[in-house]
C-alpha cells in the first residue's frame, strides 16, 4: 500500500492528511496552542470526591475539571500516589523503581474514597481531550508510548498486541522484553515491534525508562497544577505509529516543522530520512496534492460514492447515524437484492473510511439497504469487519439486524474532525449556499456517465456558464475531447449567458431537459 503524509502549518494549526493509495483517509487538526492533548502528563490536584459516581473531579488547570472514574485510577494507584509523594519531596534520586517497594493493588469494585482525599496531589495522563463542555478526561494508569513498546510503571506484566498473529512470533518477543525489562516496570509490545530485534527493542526500553525518571525528577518541589510531560506533537505521534516500510513520502511546507520531523525520522528510522521532503511550491500545499479537492468531496451531510449512490451523515447529542442511499445505482441485469448487496459493499469502505476520516466516535449506526438472504448480511458484516481492520481506534461491528441496520462503537479521545465544504454562492452574493465548486467537473461527468451508460441517451447536450464552456471545449485535448473517447459519443456543450457560474443542465435530442 502506497501512504503519504502531507502537513500543512500555518500560524495557528497544523493539518496532516494521511492518504493510502492517493485517497485520503486520515485529516488530524493540532492547535499550537493546545496543551490538553492525549498522552499529556499532569500534577494535578483532587478538587472533588462525588461518591455517588465513584469519582473524582480533578484540578489539571484546564477551565473544566478533569473526570477520573475509580475503574480509570488502575491497580497500582497506591503504588503511584507513594512514588510522586517521594517524587515532590526529592527523594527518589536515590531511590532506583527497582529498589521501590510496591503497595498493595486496589480491588476492582472498590471505592474511591478509600483512595483519593480532597486537596491530594495526583499525577494523571490525558486519556481523552476536552470535548465540547466537557473537561479531559484522565487515568491514573500512566503509560509511555514508544516506537515498538509502551512502559507501564508500577507492573511486570508483559502483554502483547493482538493484531501479531503468529504465536511463536508472540513467545520470541516476551522473551527478549523479558530479558531486558527493568523491575517494577509492565511492558506492553505494539504491532510494529513484530520482527525486530533486541537491540531496537532495548534501546526503545531505555529511552522510555529515561523519560519516566525525568517525570520524576520535574515532580521535585511541584505544585499542581501543572503539566510534568507533553506528549509528541501530532506529526510525530502519527510517525511513531504509522511509519513503516509503505510510507513513500512525507511533504512538509514549513521548514521549522520539517527539522523537527527530520530529527525525529533520524532517531526512530533513520533509513527512512529520504522521504521527507520540504514542499517549495507556490500553490498551497493541499491544493498541490489534491487534498483540498478531496475534503470538499468527503465533508457535508451527502457524500457521493462514484458508483452514483451517495451517503447521509447526520449528527446528534446521542449518536451518528449514516442511512445508505443506492442514487442512481441500479443495473437492470441484477435482481434488487444482488442491487442492494453491491450497493451495501461498497458503501461500508466509504463508511469505514469516513469514520477515520471525520475521527467519528461513540455509537455509529448504519441504515445500509434492506437485504433477504442471510448469505448477504454475512457477506455485509464481514466486509465491513475487514475494512475496519484499517482503524487503529478500539471499535466493535455488531452484525446486521432484522431492520438492517448495523451499530458500530468506535473509541472517541478528541473532538470530532469537522470542515465547513458549503461555499458562498457567485448567484446571490453571498445569501445561500451551494456545492463546493471544486467538484464541479467531476458532478458532470458523474452525471454524464449515468445518462450514456445506464439510461442510453443517444444525443446530449450539455448547457453552462461560458467560464465554464471555455474550461470545457479550449485546448488541444478538451475535456469534451475526453468524453468522446471515454464514451464513443459527441457531447453537444453551449454557453448559456443566464446561468450562474456552476450551474448546467442536461437536455436530450429534443431538446427538453433531463431532469436528475
Amino acid at each position: 500500500m502506497n501512504k503519504e503524509l502531507i502537513i500543512d502549518s500555518n500560524a495557528s494549526e497544523v493539518v496532516m492528511a494521511l492518504q493510502e493509495d492517493k485517497q485520503l483517509v486520515e485529516l488530524h487538526t493540532e492547535r499550537k496552542n493546545n496543551n490538553y492533548s492525549v498522552g499529556d502528563i499532569y500534577l494535578g490536584k483532587v478538587k472533588k470526591i462525588i461518591s455517588g459516581l465513584n469519582a473524582a473531579f480533578v484540578d489539571v488547570g484546564y477551565e473544566k475539571d478533569a473526570f477520573l472514574h475509580y475503574l480509570d485510577l488502575g491497580s497500582q494507584v497506591n503504588s503511584l500516589n507513594k512514588y510522586t509523594k517521594l517524587a515532590i519531596a526529592g527523594k527518589t534520586r536515590v531511590l532506583p523503581m527497582e529498589n521501590f517497594i510496591l503497595e498493595k493493588e486496589i480491588e476492582k469494585t472498590g471505592k474511591i474514597t478509600n483512595v483519593l482525599t480532597s486537596n491530594q496531589p495526583i499525577l494523571v495522563q490525558i486519556a481523552k481531550e476536552p470535548i465540547s463542555t466537557k473537561g479531559p478526561r484522565i487515568t491514573s494508569e500512566i503509560s509511555l508510548a514508544g516506537r515498538y513498546l509502551v512502559l507501564v510503571p508500577f507492573s511486570d506484566r508483559i502483554s502483547v498486541s493482538q493484531k501479531i498473529q503468529s504465536a511463536e512470533e508472540k513467545s520470541r518477543l516476551k522473551r527478549l522484553v523479558q530479558s531486558i525489562k527493568p523491575k517494577n516496570f509492565g511492558v506492553i509490545i505494539r504491532t510494529i515491534a513484530e520482527g525486530k530485534m533486541v537491540a531496537d527493542l532495548d534501546a526503545d526500553l531505555n529511552n522510555l525508562v529515561s523519560k519516566w525518571y525525568s517525570i520524576a525528577e520535574k515532580l521535585s518541589g511541584a505544585k499542581p497544577p501543572r503539566i510534568i510531560l507533553g506528549e509528541l506533537n501530532r506529526s510525530s505521534a502519527m510517525l511513531r505509529d504509522l511509519l513503516n516500510e509503505s510510507f513513500n513520502n512525507i511533504h512538509v511546507n514549513d521548514p521549522m516543522v520539517f527539522e523537527e520531523l527530520r530529527d525525529y525520522v533520524k532517531t526512530i528510522a533513520p533509513e527512512k530520512i529520504d522521504i521527507l521532503k520540504l514542499y517549495k511550491g507556490k500553490a498551497p500545499i493541499f491544493e498541490h496534492f489534491g487534498i483540498e479537492k478531496q475534503i470538499k468531496s468527503s465533508f457535508g451531510k451527502i457524500v457521493t460514492i462514484k458508483s452514483g449512490s451517495y451517503l447521509i451523515i447526520e449528527h446528534t447529542e446521542a449518536l451518528h447515524v449514516i442511512d445508505v442511499n443506492s442514487g442512481h445505482r441500479m443495473s437492470s441485469d441484477n435482481s434488487q437484492e444482488e442491487n442492494a448487496l453491491e450497493v451495501n459493499l461498497e458503501a461500508a469502505s466509504e463508511i469505514a473510511r469516513q469514520l477515520r476520516l471525520r475521527d467519528m466516535g461513540g455509537i455509529i449506526v448504519v441504515d445500509f439497504i434492506d437485504m433477504v438472504q442471510p448469505g448477504n448480511r454475512r457477506k455485509l458484516y464481514e466486509k465491513m469487519k475487514e475494512e475496519m481492520k484499517k482503524d487503529r481506534a478500539k471499535h466493535n461491528i455488531l452484525p446486521p439486524s432484522k431492520f438492517g441496520l448495523v451499530q458500530v462503537t468506535r473509541q472517541r479521545v478528541r473532538p470530532e474532525t469537522n470542515v465547513e465544504i458549503l461555499e458562498k454562492c457567485p448567484a446571490c452574493g453571498g445569501t445561500g449556499k451551494i456545492k463546493p465548486s471544486i467538484i464541479l467537473i467531476d458532478e458532470i461527468e458523474n452525471n454524464l456517465r449515468y445518462l450514456i451508460r445506464e439510461q442510453n441517451e443517444k444525443s446530449l447536450t450539455l448547457r453552462v456558464h461560458p467560464f465554464i464552456y471555455a474550461y470545457l471545449t479550449k485546448g488541444l485535448f478538451s475535456h469534451k475531447l475526453k468524453w468522446f473517447f471515454k464514451y464513443k459519443k459527441w457531447i453537444k456543450v453551449l454557453p448559456s449567458n443566464s446561468y450562474h457560474f456552476l450551474e448546467y443542465r442536461f437536455f436530450n435530442k429534443l431538446d427538453d431537459e433531463i431532469k436528475l
